[in-house]
């Protein structure tokens, strides 16, 4: 399966997962779910997602490194301000974020579900495989990075 490591943008796999969220509500209605708030929550949700996604990128740009995931090699730096104090990947923990608020939104047993298949795949195929990349790029400063801030949250 390390053909798929690092192969498949995150963006694309967080589509195909939404894109499988509502289809999993058209052919599984009978699991809809009874959401208060539903549009609010959903909206608050996907707003909360961007701006996790975007203060990664711009903490990226500001540190002048890439922030293209396909090539952790590129990485000029650890990034380890602002946002990255809190989690290693915003980036994709607002794309996380942002399809939890489309299951809230859908309203639909199965589609709840769907967002963990995201966090399995950008464990296996993208973060493992870029952190590998950036522990041996920058040694000792990544592994400390690592041990002081979180995956995910």
């Amino acid at each position: 399966m390390k053909a798929l490591e690092l192969k498949i943008p995150p963006p694309v796999i967080a589509l195909l997962v939404a894109v499988s969220m509502w289809f999993a509500r058209r052919y599984a209605p009978s699991l809809g779910l009874a959401i208060p708030w539903r549009t609010a929550l959903a909206i608050g949700l996907v707003i909360l997602g961007i701006a996790l996604a975007l203060a990664g990128v711009l903490a990226f740009r500001e540190a002048k490194t890439t922030v293209n995931p396909l090539k952790p090699e590129a990485t000029s730096s650890v990034v380890a301000t602002g946002i990255y104090r809190f989690t290693r990947n915003p980036m994709y923990l607002g794309m996380l974020v942002v399809l939890v608020g489309w299951a809230v939104f859908l309203a639909n047993g199965i589609s709840f579900l769907l967002p963990a298949l995201f966090v399995l795949y950008m464990n296996r195929f993208q973060i493992g495989p870029e952190e590998r990349v950036l522990a041996a790029h920058f040694g000792s400063e990544y592994a400390n990075y690592m041990k002081s801030v979180r995956r995910w949250l």
